[in-house]
């Protein structure tokens, strides 16, 4: 097995890689001098991915039902308990599906290498009847119905609604309590055997063991794991780069107005990492809390300490937004456009554009510190062909320039929409 180290000296990091006879990749980063393990086992699928092509047909499935086959793997044909099983160890396992991507990890700090046997041997198990798998519907229709009462939940989609009239990212995650009706055990298999393949997954490892000890668990324990084509995902018919809709309101037992102003970005196809990098910096400078912006609006009442932003790379799109409370969001609204308009006309204060950067740098750093910051990134960028390591080579490099050229481009009035829940 031939298992190549990439160093990364600039920031005191290295990641081993191998690829498995089936194509299964694994990275492992080697800590001798930490006690404490971490494991996570990825698939590029999630609950965007409901229509697909494979060997030239193309398939739809019902919302949902990445999530509800999350739900169901951890059940055994042998009866084990796969949490009752890890967690006896001293083991914290646990799993999580996004739009684009399920991963299946835990942390431990003794017995890591039986526990990474159960990981690799449950996830490349399917077991579904028909029974468990009606016990399983109440279960997750209470989560969806749970999910409906959530105010942040009902803001959060509908802003993803007016972006999007196409794209499956705006379908929630966990699909509604009717899309899941119709699913089967049969289903679930199906599903399993597509998306499930070595060539669709990754396993990332970091802590206290050697990578080709990694790769030999791997190996034996997956001895009968074949290879098998990659699904292609079918997202629809694109959508532009102006909004579906520009406003949304809705009403719900809160305490003050609630709102997520902010727009879509079309990712780049040459530096999709620089391009992500560039608008976290730019949105961190203009809105982040040493910014005058934020300063004002906050001395002013029109924002509180809720205020905050975020950019959210998913599948083959991507979004920009600023979210918080608000007495009057449609004066935010302005102020946010106003705030563009000086952004165009004067830049951005060099001074404040360098610290802000270092901080962006060393918050970066102090990350990769964090096991399972790393593990699920290094799997997330394997998906996206990316490396979270090249982060602070990358934001060295990126001026002020490119961050004004973002901010005039993508917070540009029409570009923007803005959802609302007003008490």
């Amino acid at each position: 097995m031939n298992i190549r180290s990439y160093e990364y000296k600039n920031i005191g990091e290295t990641y081993k890689s191998a690829v498995l006879s089936n194509g299964l990749e694994i990275r492992v980063l080697e800590k001798p001098e930490f006690r404490t393990y971490f494991a996570a086992f990825a698939v590029n699928y999630g609950g965007a991915d409901m229509v697909f092509r494979m060997d030239g047909m193309e398939y739809s499935t019902p919302a949902g039902i990445a999530h509800f086959l999350e739900h169901k793997m951890f059940d055994m044909p042998d009866g084990t308990d796969v949490f009752s099983a890890m967690s006896a160890t001293g083991a914290d396992p646990n799993a999580f599906t996004s739009s684009e991507m399920t991963c299946y990890y835990f942390s431990s700090t003794e017995q890591f290498e039986k526990n990474l046997r159960l990981l690799l041997a449950f996830v490349t198990t399917p077991f579904f009847t028909d029974d468990t798998v009606e016990k399983e519907k109440p279960i997750i229709s209470q989560e969806i119905m749970m999910g409906l009462d959530n105010p942040g939940r009902t803001l959060y989609y509908n802003f993803l609604k007016l972006l999007y009239r196409n794209h499956p990212v705006k379908v929630e995650v966990a699909g509604t309590v009717e899309s899941i009706s119709g699913i089967t055990a049969d289903t679930l298999y199906k599903c399993h055997q597509t998306f499930y393949c070595p060539g669709n997954m990754i396993l990332c490892v970091e802590g206290n063991i050697k990578a080709e000890d990694v790769v030999a668990i791997a190996e034996e324990t997956l001895s009968g794991w074949e290879s098998a084509s990659v699904p292609e995902p079918d997202y629809g018919e694109g959508d532009g780069v102006l909004p579906y809709e520009t406003s949304i309101s809705a009403a719900a037992e809160i305490s003050a107005p609630q709102f997520i102003i902010g727009s879509k970005i079309l990712p780049s196809e040459s530096d999709r990492t620089r391009q992500q990098l560039t608008a976290k910096l730019a949105v961190l400078c203009v809105f982040g809390p040493s910014s005058a912006f934020y300063n004002r609006l906050y001395s002013s009442g029109l924002i509180n300490r809720s205020f905050s932003w975020d950019v959210d790379y998913v599948c083959d799109t991507a979004m920009v937004s600023l979210s918080g409370e608000s007495p009057d969001p449609d004066a935010v609204l302005n102020e946010v456009c106003a705030e563009i308009d000086r952004v165009k006309a004067l830049g951005i204060e060099s001074g404040l554009f360098r610290r802000i950067k270092k901080a962006s740098i060393g918050g970066a750093l102090r990350s990769f510190e964090d096991f399972e910051t790393v593990c699920i990134g290094l799997a997330e960028g394997h998906f996206h062909g990316s490396c979270p390591f090249d982060g602070p080579e990358i934001l060295e490099k990126i001026g002020v320039e490119e961050c004004v050229a973002f901010l005039t481009e993508y917070f540009a009035p029409e570009r923007l929409a803005m959802s609302v829940i007003h008490p």
